[in-house]
């Protein structure tokens, strides 16, 4: 598949790139998208909600009345679950939501996920991204040029571009990752996928 190089300003250029059928051209595995998304978002949580039980609570454990004759259900403490003010039951406790996924299965999910954004007509290459400041405006301004200001907008570098992630780190919708840290949630949340030109090679490297 070749796709027409762009510049900056949004035009083309006489450059074209051929994306690798390995890569953006597979059978897609739709259960491998779906375990890896599962992943990803479970990672992000943090598993620091806490409930207290009978245990926790502070209270006298004296037994509140007799255990027969008053009418009532019996009572043995006031930190029993039913009581206002008393401990929950199986409430939830800190716990970790990493899931273990093969980096098979991570590679697969993750050429699918480009195939269905090329199948989609989603994925541009541009020439380069060359920031010399850290400046909102300015990348904002790169992507009223490409027509892409109103959506959502995922920029894969080829290494690491602090000026171009500082810049876009305000703009709701846009974002910057490198080509090793490109995940699949990130791909099918965004509408255009902007690739630049070195990096295309540094995706199919690690992918493959």
């Amino acid at each position: 598949m070749d796709l027409k190089v762009i510049d900056i300003k949004g035009k083309e250029t006489s450059k074209s790139v051929a994306l690798s059928d390995s890569v953006f051209a597979i059978e897609p595995n739709d259960h491998a998208i779906y375990l890896d998304v599962k992943q990803h978002l479970a990672a992000k949580r943090q598993g620091t909600h806490s409930s207290k039980e009978r245990a926790d609570i502070s209270g006298s454990t004296r037994k509140l009345k007799k255990q027969k004759g008053t009418g009532g259900a019996r009572a043995g403490s006031i930190k029993n679950p039913l009581f206002r003010g008393g401990g929950r039951v199986f409430g939830p406790q800190p716990r970790n939501y990493d899931i273990k996924l093969n980096a098979k299965v991570k590679k697969l999910a993750r050429k699918s996920a480009l195939t269905y954004k090329a199948k989609e007509n989603g994925i541009i290459v541009l020439s380069a991204l060359d920031m010399k400041a850290p400046k909102t405006k300015d990348f904002m301004k790169v992507l009223t040029d490409m027509n892409l200001a109103f959506d959502k907008v995922l920029f894969v570098v080829a290494s690491e571009n602090k000026n171009a992630y500082l810049s876009s780190r305000n703009i709701q919708g846009a974002n910057v990752v490198t080509a090793e840290g490109l995940n699949t949630y990130e791909i099918l949340n965004a509408n255009k996928l902007v690739i630049i030109e070195e990096a295309v090679g540094k995706i199919e490297s690690v992918l493959n």
